[in-house]
């Protein structure tokens, strides 16, 4: 039988992301991360999209250099947006996943890594569904190697917090003065936590974070959001409204989750909800979707909704990262 792996906590997160000149080596999280490097960071990304019809932006920055995708954890969406963000950039590019690796074989995480090390990789990105472990891997990496956290358990998911500020500035404009409501299963969300702190860096006016009871954060987690069990308090004139998966599983694992039927009409966010939020207030969602369930079928098609968008953001903003990633490289 696999021994289970423990990992080391870091208190010091965002100091481990930076080189010793200040600039970008690894993004684990986006708490702590300077204001100026946020904007740095959305501003190239938006650098990174075209029209839809046209060539996707493409440079050779990372030519030469080899990006491994190691998702322990399933995905769709954040694996294929890393593996198409690094091949334009003209990187080569390993995908690997927990159904091929030698750590199922009972190979520990390290052993893995330092293979990859030994074969050239230079930027890993890693999804797991336990905690710490992209910092552990970045505590032991060569000074040469970068990682970037792909999804960490229920902490966190710097680039989709990246993607979802990306969205909500490309239709807002600003963060200062907006109301942002988040929706759903807070208490397991590592989307949640990566936005939320983007929001809180860039001097959001009010963060609502509404669920039922049992999937509310502790609330000194996120000190600087408001949290409510009231959906209709949460939306009240919301410049930006974002519905989170709910897992189907929790509903009967959890006292106090309300099935299926009777979560759609207590916390789903409808059209008809919507009225409550404000008159351009934009509908988001990181996906997947379980329609009908945290959100409405219509309103997800509607012209409210930026869904679509946060997807084509996505690639974006993990060009920008490997782009900055690789800039510290070449560096140093």
């Amino acid at each position: 039988m696999q021994a289970t792996e423990t990992f080391q906590i870091s208190v010091d997160e965002a100091g481990l992301q930076l080189a010793a000149d200040g600039s970008l080596r690894h993004l684990l999280t986006l708490k702590g991360l300077e204001k100026t490097l946020l904007i740095e960071l959305l501003d190239e990304a938006q650098r990174f999209l075209t029209p839809f019809g046209a060539i996707p932006a493409r440079s050779r920055s990372l030519e030469g250099r080899t990006v491994a995708n190691l998702f322990f954890e399933p995905s769709t969406r954040t694996r294929a947006s890393f593996d198409l963000a690094a091949k334009r950039l003209g990187a080569d590019v390993l995908n690997l996943d927990v159904n091929t690796s030698s750590r199922k074989k009972g190979e520990s995480i390290l052993d893995m890594i330092y293979t990859l090390q030994a074969m050239h990789v230079d930027i890993m990105v890693v999804r797991d569904a336990s905690a710490s472990v992209p910092a552990h891997i970045a505590r032991n990496v060569n000074e040469y190697v970068s990682i970037l956290n792909a999804g960490e358990a229920d902490i966190s998911h710097p680039t989709q917090g990246l993607l979802d500020l990306l969205t909500i500035r490309q239709h807002k404009g600003r963060f200062e003065g907006l109301t942002v409501a988040i929706v759903g299963d807070i208490a397991h969300s590592r989307v949640v936590r990566s936005t939320a702190h983007g929001l809180n860096t860039l001097g959001v006016g009010e963060l609502r974070l509404v669920s039922p009871a049992a999937l509310a954060p502790d609330p000194d987690e996120l000190p600087f959001a408001l949290l409510t069990d009231n959906i209709d308090d949460g939306i009240r004139g919301a410049d930006v409204v974002m519905a989170l998966r709910i897992q189907r599983e929790r509903m009967d694992s959890l006292e106090g989750i309300p099935g299926m039927d009777e979560y759609f009409a207590n916390y789903g966010v409808s059209a008809k909800r919507l009225e409550l939020a404000a008159p351009d207030a934009i509908v988001m969602h990181p996906g997947p979707m379980n329609r009908g369930i945290e959100i409405e079928s219509s309103l997800a098609d509607s012209p409210a909704s930026v869904i679509t968008q946060q997807v084509t953001n996505g690639v974006a903003v993990r060009m920008a990262v490997l782009e900055r990633v690789g800039k510290t490289m070449a560096a140093t």
